[in-house]
């Protein structure tokens, strides 16, 4: 049976676990809001640039504020973006500086967005008001992976 007083030890370590994740929200949040501001001058040159440059600096913004749900708004526009600026980046269209200077750095930038793909789906289940359990969060995270297989398949139809 568990103690009705949580003991200092088991608090301090909820307290640790809570500054951490908050450092890590932190740079999620400004490495995508970064990757966001360079991306938005590629925005003429490509399909759904704008939308999702203009969504990810939204949701890295409010992941800033400290909302913890915007993680999962910043995945998905980082998962949304990517194929836009791999294309951008490596399949050419655009000179060497500053477009795909630009291109590289911002995907650079959404690497550690694409990282939390985990906790981002844990987020989602949340906010979806879906019971949270092991399965339903790896469901989430498949649909996650899958959104961007999909966005990375469309453009080069």
């Amino acid at each position: 049976m568990a103690d009705a007083v949580p003991s200092a030890a088991r608090v301090e370590r909820h307290a640790i676990a809570r500054s951490r994740r908050r450092r890590g929200d932190v740079w999620i949040g400004a490495t995508a809001l970064v990757a966001a501001l360079v991306a938005l001058p590629l925005a003429p040159s490509s399909w759904h640039g704008p939308e999702m440059s203009a969504g990810l600096a939204v949701a890295a913004t409010a992941l800033l504020a400290g909302q913890r749900w915007a993680i999962a708004a910043v995945v998905m526009a980082q998962v949304l973006v990517a194929p836009t600026l791999a294309a951008r980046a490596f399949l050419g269209g655009l000179e060497l500086w500053p477009g795909r200077i630009a291109a590289l750095t911002a995907l650079v930038l959404i690497v550690p967005g694409l990282l939390a793909t985990r906790r981002a789906a844990a987020a989602l289940v949340l906010v979806t008001g879906t019971r949270r359990t092991r399965d339903t969060c790896r469901r989430f995270q498949l649909a996650l992976i899958g959104l961007g297989a999909i966005a990375a398949i469309v453009p080069l139809l």
